[in-house]
């Protein structure tokens, strides 16, 4: 209170030294104040406009002289107002020191909260609570009606009372209608007393009369607090994805229980009402609340979410909160053996222009050390980052430069090493560059209701024009890779913003040198990078303003560029502890020596590998450290590094391995007491197991009983109670008595128990049965458990003869009886529940004179499979035995595997062996038969969940089994694929089977017709036994392999033989295909074929036929043949191997066998193509198909229309068409008359074209005609008028042409020609053909036509011979002859016979060139066979 008062003057002191400042020198307010500082200033200020105007020279120094008095005048006003809150505090704090003398002595007690009065329903707790101060600390006593209230009379339990800090509590248990009173109570001490009163009613419901029947009522009334259905697990996230954190209640929650709470270490996060809402103060985070689950979502995971996280729910006794820890791992990297991202960016010291950027660096180095961090930042609310350092940072730990001023910036960093960069960090939070400073250059003073004035100390210092140097250089970091500078701003600063020059110095130097000139520093702090190593450096700096530059300051003490931070001390004395039953509690002790680690890093590693694990993504800071989700009886080691800005440290040494098991503790106390049996004198009692049996055995339990009417609890017995059910004796009857235990294991001791309730002491004589008790459930799955529960042990009027089940879900009062008839068993089954719920079960025993009381209900339990559950192994042995076996997830050293049979206890030992390994059970049936079949089950003892299953033995799984069996003790190998035959390439024939794999052990006997075979070359046998393969290669396949095979295999007690069978039809097969294979390997040793001959036909409506042959030399020939016979015009490629036959117009006569053939000396290859009967007609249709293809139409479709033409022998109407086969049909009309082809109709057709030929037209073949074609799918018609004009001229333009015919047939011609050139010798003739020579004389031959005769006229040289001495002619009908007799060198020329009628003319011409014997004949160089003649008309 003296600290808080201090301050509150001290701040009020402070405001009237403002006001007092204000008063001076402030002009915003323009006010006068007639004081004598201000009269001072006045005359001041008037002796400096005189002496200004009389002198202006010394402008200058008056002017300094009068702000150093204004100074020396602020300074004493200050002195003056700092004396006068020193006395008023002075005075303040004794009167302060005084009221604490008086508060510590002696006080009498006052109620500071008094009590309240409380309306409660029967059987719920109520608590009074009061709040008294009172010196010295008063004594309580509290009454009923007036009665002090004496724990030792009052039943055992019902009243707490507590005294703590001045809080008095009086806690009454389980009202009921008795308890309602007025309560007090009196406080003492020896200054007086006090009284508080509290009045508390009782009330009990009556159903809908009472007032109190709404829904909400009767749920508070009848419903139960809600608690966890599951502890929270571990959850292990990815860094950069989302995870959801859920948990899960029994039942839904009451309205008080709503108001959930979320914490992560230590930092609250709250939930709405009903959830689903995002987070106002983190974007990234989702809680939600439905039904029976509340979850907390992270969208985007980083390490600095990983943590402890708790959930927090209301109850009527406070709260129920359960923890667990988030483990966040690295993203996948971006490139191999890259290390993980850095987490925990702040910022720090944040000036206009630069700040001080930390880091924690990541555990995973990615299996390199890492080289240096990378830098960006960006603008807040943009993605673009930019790089702020050129090179890595090699600490944790930077200056970040060049900011700009009132600008929000984020960072995040990257890690690198050699392989790569990490992922990025979690960006930083948004942080604005700002002056630090001017906070304390400004002074806001609050006036008129809200509105304030702000001084600034700048205004108050005067106009400074040349600002003064900075003081207080000095390095405030040193880091190996930079120097950070920091030093005090001038006093007095100036109203003109100023800016920093930084100069450096060797010491020992005189010379200064500038390391800032180009960018100015606008904070007092900067940083120097890349310093010298090991030379000293001193520092100075000047402040800079628009008015000019300052003096610079005095030198900084001299710095050294500092060494690499060395990297924090390893812990020590790490040890590992159990925990649970998968995770280990590791402890470590702090370095000593060197600064306080940032935290602390912890790797674990499975013993018999070499890899560590990262337990923690982010430091932690204690010594101590629960690891969880490791494998339960699995052995670890662990060890620990220590985190700073330097980095991480070595590892410490490794703990010693440790098996993850749970850890021995004193159990949880009992509970659900029950009275079982009531005697005269004796009571028996049962209750439940404890919840947590502490990781070992129960030993037994410790009972205690209070008699109502004495205040003390008495020891039942002295020796632990190994059972749950004890029997009290020496009782007193008709009173009433209560009980409580304790549970004891090999740690101790545990907690005592509740009281129970309270139980009168009177026989029980009813003739029911009493209750059953131990109600359990085992086998809990998703629809179905297994209930257990004991016989009572009053059975009343008779023997029990069966049980009624009761079930109830929890949060319900309502029970349902779930079996019709009573079962007689001490167990059942109960199926069909709903996956999720939670229920709750009671046992009813029935016998001859009714039904009993129910049992004790049983613990709550959710139908639901556990993860990790097991059920119970059925199969064979090796050693053919028939077991079922069962591994259990978690086990303690105590733990046993109880086994029962039919759930009425173990199985017959003489039936049935057992044997356990580790977490591992087995029960071996000794010999199997009819008698072992049932239901099995099997538990684990002394665990806190239910471990359990159970399998039933049916007829049909015993057979089974026992097959298997049999096969196992008189096994055999394993056929996998029977006896195959395979031909090889080369004609080789391979028997081969397969069988299981086979030990190197494994023995191979091949039997052929009753001899064992070995291997040869001919017949090699190979026996691949890590594969099971048995074969046998026979080279030459022959009529000596006809037979059976038979293999015989044996591997150690495993055998087995199987047979093949290789004759008549089987054996004719393959010999066949073996010869065809070994031809046509022989055939692939020289040119063959790999693409055979086909057909192809193309847009041209060509035909190519097309193979391809392979294995070619440069001497393979290649030719084709059609039908037999060798054809030309094919082309081959013996590059490509291609051969390419083309057809250009099919017609019938090529319709045929083609054949290419392919050889060289190495042999010969052919390949065959049939092309007749149906081959041909489908190449037509294709034909067909592809002509329509390219008219776009149909081939009649390609037609073009009708056209009329002329002839000499009549008139033809014809259409042109793409192609045209046989394989259409055409039909002429005219005038709708289908036409004949006759005498003088003639239809025909070519490859191209369709007409009819009229002969010798009339006028009756006048009219329309048409042409009616069927391409083999449709008809199609084309039409035209032979009519009128049209006819008039196509009949005259016939007899035109009729006539130009017969004048040409008529017209004088030279039929049969002359050759172009003849060349004789003098005494021989050269060339015999067309002529005949005797005795030196030459005859030219030729034939004439033309009616009348023609005239004939021969010429030489172009002049016409005259026939004498040595020329004759002959005539001789058609025949005309020349004959030159004595044939010379002067007959050379050139010879011409000119024919002539009256229809016109023709010439012939042969040249003659006669040489001697050894000469070159001139201009015969060629010579043109005999009967070649060249017709030239007029």
């Amino acid at each position: 209170m003296g600290t808080r008062a201090f301050f509150h003057h001290r701040e009020e002191e402070q405001k009237e030294e403002r006001k007092q400042s204000l008063e001076m020198t402030s002009t915003t307010r323009k006010k006068r104040f007639k004081t004598r500082e201000y009269n001072l200033r006045r005359e001041a200020e008037i002796l400096e406009l005189e002496q200004r105007g009389q002198k202006r020279i010394r402008f200058g120094n008056d002017t300094e002289k009068m702000e150093e008095e204004l100074l020396r005048i602020c300074r004493q006003l200050r002195a003056r107002a700092d004396r006068k809150g020193l006395r008023r505090k002075a005075l303040e704090k004794s009167c302060l020191q005084k009221e604490l003398l008086e508060l510590r002595a002696g006080r009498a007690p006052l109620f500071w909260i008094p009590l309240r009065a409380h309306a409660v329903w029967e059987r719920m707790d109520v608590t009074l609570a009061c709040t008294v101060l009172g010196t010295p600390v008063p004594q309580a006593t509290w009454y009923k009606n007036g009665i002090p209230i004496d724990l030792r009379q009052a039943p055992a339990g019902k009243y707490k009372i507590k005294n703590e800090f001045g809080m008095l509590t009086l806690h009454i248990s389980r009202c009921s209608m008795e308890d309602s009173a007025e309560y007090s109570v009196e406080v003492k001490n020896q200054y007086g007393e006090a009284y508080s009163f509290a009045t508390v009613l009782v009330r009990k419901y009556y159903g809908k009369e009472s007032g109190f029947d709404s829904e909400i009522y009767k749920r508070s009334l009848l419903a139960r607090e809600a608690d966890f259905a599951f502890p929270l697990k571990p959850l292990f996230a990815r860094e950069k994805e989302p995870f959801t954190l859920s948990c899960y209640f029994s039942s839904d929650l009451l309205d008080h229980q709503r108001s959930i709470t979320w914490f992560r270490d230590g930092l609250m996060i709250p939930l709405t009402r009903f959830g689903g809402e995002l987070l106002q103060d983190s974007e990234g985070q989702e809680l939600r609340f439905q039904e029976h689950e509340a979850s907390l979502t992270v969208l985007c995971a980083h390490k600095e979410d990983e943590g402890f996280y708790t959930i927090r729910v209301p109850s009527l006794d406070g709260y129920k909160e359960q923890t667990t820890y988030v483990f966040v791992r690295d993203a996948a990297a971006l490139t191999a053996g890259a290390p993980g991202s850095p987490l925990n960016v702040r910022c720090h010291d944040v000036n206009k222009d630069c700040l001080v950027l930390s880091w924690v660096a990541p555990s995973d180095d990615g299996g390199s050390p890492i080289l240096g961090y990378l830098i960006e930042r960006c603008v807040a609310g943009s993605e673009k980052w930019v790089q702020c350092s050129a090179q890595p940072v090699k600490g944790c730990r930077c200056p970040v430069l060049g900011l700009a001023e009132g600008q929000t910036y984020q960072f995040r960093v990257k890690a690198a090493n050699k392989a790569g960069t990490s992922h990025p960090s979690k960006a930083s939070d948004p942080v604005t560059t700002h002056d630090p400073s001017r906070d304390k250059r400004v002074t806001v003073i609050p006036y008129d209701e809200g509105r304030t004035i702000e001084i600034s100390k700048d205004d108050l210092e005067g106009d400074i024009k040349i600002p003064l140097p900075p003081t207080n250089v000095h390095a405030s970091e040193v880091r190996e890779d930079y120097v950070a500078l920091a030093w005090d701003e001038p006093d007095p600063r100036g109203r003109e913003p100023l800016n920093y020059y930084v100069e450096k110095s060797l010491v020992g130097s005189s010379s200064w040198q500038m390391v800032n000139l180009e960018t100015p520093a606008n904070s007092p702090r900067f940083a120097l990078f890349d310093l010298a190593k090991g030379k000293s450096f001193r520092f100075r700096v000047r402040s800079v303003n628009k008015f000019g530059i300052s003096e610079p300051s005095l030198p900084s003490p001299p710095v050294t560029a500092g060494a690499a931070p060395a990297p924090p001390p390893p812990p020590s004395q790490v040890l590992a502890f159990r925990d649970t039953k998968t995770s280990v509690v590791v402890q470590w002790d702090k370095p000593k020596d060197g600064p306080e680690p940032l935290g602390y890093y912890i790797y674990c590693r499975e013993t018999g590998t070499e890899e560590w694990q990262t337990v923690n993504n982010k430091p932690v800071t204690g010594n101590e450290f629960t690891v969880p989700g490791l494998q339960p009886g699995k052995e670890y080691v662990f060890c620990v590094k220590s985190v700073s800005d330097a980095g991480l440290s070595e590892s410490s040494p490794e703990t010693d391995p440790i098996v993850v098991r749970p850890a021995i503790a004193c159990p949880s106390a009992p509970r659900g007491f029950v009275l079982l049996h009531c005697g005269k004198a004796e009571m028996t009692i049962g209750w439940k197991a404890p919840k947590h049996k502490g990781g070992t055995k129960i030993l037994g339990y410790f009972l205690d009983q209070h008699d109502h009417s004495e205040p003390d609890w008495h020891e039942v017995n002295t020796r632990p109670i190994p059972r749950r059910v004890c029997t009290v004796s020496s009782l007193q009857e008709g009173h009433l008595y209560e009980f409580r235990a304790r549970a004891m294991n090999r740690a101790g001791v545990g907690e005592v128990s509740e009281p129970s309730d309270w139980f009168r002491c009177e026989e029980w004589t009813m003739p029911e049965p009493g209750p059953p008790y131990d109600v359990r459930c085992t086998e809990v799955r998703d629809c179905s458990l297994q209930l257990h529960w004991e016989a009572p042990l009053y059975l009343g009027a008779g023997p029990v003869t069966g049980y009624f089940i009761d079930l109830c879900e929890e949060g319900s009062e309502e029970w349902k009886q779930i079996n019709k008839q009573p079962t007689a068993t001490n167990h059942m089954k109960v199926s069909d529940l709903e996956t999720g719920k939670c229920y709750i079960f009671r046992v009813r025993a029935l016998n001859k004179a009714g039904v009993g009381p129910p049992s004790l209900p049983s613990d709550p339990v959710v139908a639901k499979t556990k993860p990790g559950t097991n059920e119970i192994e059925l199969g064979v042995d090796e050693e053919g035995f028939i077991y079922m076996a069962f591994e259990a997830p978690e086990k303690n050293d105590s733990s046993e595997f109880i086994w029962s049979k039919d759930y009425e206890g173990p199985p017959d030992p003489d039936r049935v062996q057992t044997e356990e390994k580790g977490n591992r059970s087995k029960l071996i049936l000794k010999e199997p038969s009819e008698k072992d079949l049932g239901v099995y089950s099997v538990e684990v003892t002394d665990v806190d969940d239910d471990i359990s299953a159970s399998c039933t033995l049916t007829k049909e799984d015993l057979d089974k089994l026992l097959k298997r069996s049999h096969e196992i003790r008189n096994p055999l190998i394993k056929l996998i694929s029977g006896w195959n035959i395979d031909v090889l390439e080369k004609g080789e024939v391979r028997l081969w089977l397969e069988v299981e794999k086979l030990s190197p052990k494994a023995e191979l006997h091949l039997i052929f017709n009753d001899k064992e075979l070995t291997s040869t070359p001919t017949h090699k046998i190979n026996f691949v036994k890590e594969k099971g393969l048995v074969e046998l290669i026979i080279q030459d396949f022959c009529a000596d392999d006809k037979g059976i095979y038979t293999a015989q295999l044996k591997d150690g007690k495993a055998k087995n033989q199987f047979t093949l069978v290789l004759m008549d039809e089987s054996f004719a097969k393959v010999a066949e295909e073996a010869e065809a294979k070994r031809r046509q390997w022989k055939k692939k040793q020289g040119p063959h074929f790999i693409e055979n001959l086909t057909w192809k036909v193309l847009e041209s409506c060509e035909v190519l036929l097309t193979c391809k042959a392979t294995n070619l030399r440069k001497d393979t020939n290649f030719q084709w043949f059609f039908n037999h016979k060798a054809r030309a015009g094919g082309v081959f490629d013996p590059q490509t191997g291609m051969g390419t036959l083309q057809i250009p117009k099919v017609t019938t006569a090529d319709e045929g066998l083609y054949k290419a053939v392919v050889s060289d000396n190495r042999g010969e290859d052919s390949t065959q193509l049939d092309l007749t009967k149906g081959a041909f007609e489908e190449l037509l249709k294709e034909l067909c198909r592809i002509s329509g293809i390219l008219s776009v139409a149909p081939p009649a479709l390609s037609a073009t229309p009708l056209k009329i033409q002329p002839t000499e022998e009549g008139i033809k109407i014809y259409t042109d068409v793409k192609y045209y086969t046989d394989y259409m049909k055409t039909t002429w009309y005219h005038k709708e008359k289908q036409l004949e082809s006759r005498d003088r109709m003639r239809a025909g057709s070519t490859m191209n074209q369709i007409w009819l030929h009229i002969l010798e037209p009339t006028e009756a073949d006048k009219g329309k005609y048409t042409l009616e074609l069927f391409d083999g799918n449709s008809s199609h018609k084309l039409s035209t008028d032979l009519s009128g004009q049209v006819f008039e001229d196509a009949l005259a333009e016939h007899r035109r042409l009729k006539e130009a015919a017969i004048a040409e047939k008529r017209r004088a011609k030279v039929v049969q020609g002359l050759p172009d050139v003849a060349t004789i010798m003098e005494d021989k003739l050269h060339n015999p053909f067309l002529f005949s020579a005797s005795q030196q004389t030459l005859c030219l031959t030729c034939c004439v036509s033309g009616d009348p005769y023609p005239e004939i006229t021969w010429f030489k040289n172009e002049k016409v011979i005259e026939f004498k001495d040595r020329y004759k002619m002959d005539v001789k009908g058609s025949m005309v002859t020349i004959t030159i007799e004595k044939v010379c060198n002067e007959d050379t020329g050139k010879y011409s016979i000119y024919v002539k009628n009256k229809y016109g003319s023709e010439t012939g011409q042969v040249t003659i060139s006669v040489y001697k014997h050894g000469e070159i004949p001139i201009g015969t160089e060629q010579e043109v066979p005999a009967r070649i003649t060249t017709k030239k008309h007029k």
